[in-house]
């Protein structure tokens, strides 16, 4: 299972790479404003910043929501570095602008997804990634894992070779849940990402190792 890192963060992608966690980056205007990242100019460069940085995919989204915006958006989003991954927003649009751009080698990253079906769709579309958003299904009631089990399952019968992207993830179980059901990629935020490592035993038992230690120095 991949780890992608949900932020646009330099000093957290950093970290995480430097401790061999991070297979890839998503991120989006939203995560872009809170870093302070404004202007066409410096959202590039910060793009160019991250995939010198992660050697692996780094999610970019279009802002368009038509068919010809999607387009442009995309390609000149794909100029920025190789690693470059296009999201690309769930809607008629969307799924044709996907079949388009995966035509012309340019990988795309399926967003706001929330159904089987519409999963579908996206692999059916030739999508690189689609990413399902457990935590806001989970917010109205849904079992949002059950998406994931079945897409899972969908794919694996007509063997797809898009991958299972698991985003709004938020919290260490949704990440366990995910890599149970056999799901490609879990995109963390850097919070829930650093809780991964972290068990109270593991700390009580750090903490009694280092005081039998010292008391074997004195």
């Amino acid at each position: 299972m991949e780890f992608f890192i949900d932020t646009a963060s330099l000093a957290d992608i950093q970290q995480a790479r430097d401790m061999g966690l991070v297979d890839g980056v998503t991120t989006n205007p939203s995560l872009m404003a809170k870093e302070g990242i404004k202007g066409a100019a410096a959202v590039e460069q910060h793009y160019r910043d991250i995939c010198a940085v992660v050697q692996g995919d780094v999610s970019a989204e279009v802002i368009a929501t038509d068919y010809d915006g999607m387009l442009s958006e995309a390609r000149a989003l794909a100029t920025l570095a190789d690693n470059i991954v296009v999201k690309i927003p769930m809607t008629a649009d969307g799924l044709r602008a996907t079949r388009t751009l995966e035509g012309e080698g340019i990988h795309v990253n399926v967003t706001l997804v929330f159904s089987a079906m519409q999963g579908l769709l996206v692999a059916k579309a030739g999508a690189t990634y689609v990413s399902p958003f457990i935590g806001r299904l989970d917010d109205q009631s849904q079992e949002g894992m059950t998406l994931i089990e079945e897409m899972v399952t969908i794919f694996d019968h007509y063997g797809f070779s898009t991958k299972v992207l698991v985003a709004s993830t938020r919290h260490p179980v949704h990440i366990l849940q995910a890599a149970m059901l056999g799901a490609d990629v879990a995109t963390i935020p850097p919070a829930v990402l650093f809780k991964l490592i972290k068990h109270p035993l593991t700390d009580i038992g750090l903490e009694k190792f280092l005081a039998d230690a010292a008391k074997m120095q004195s």
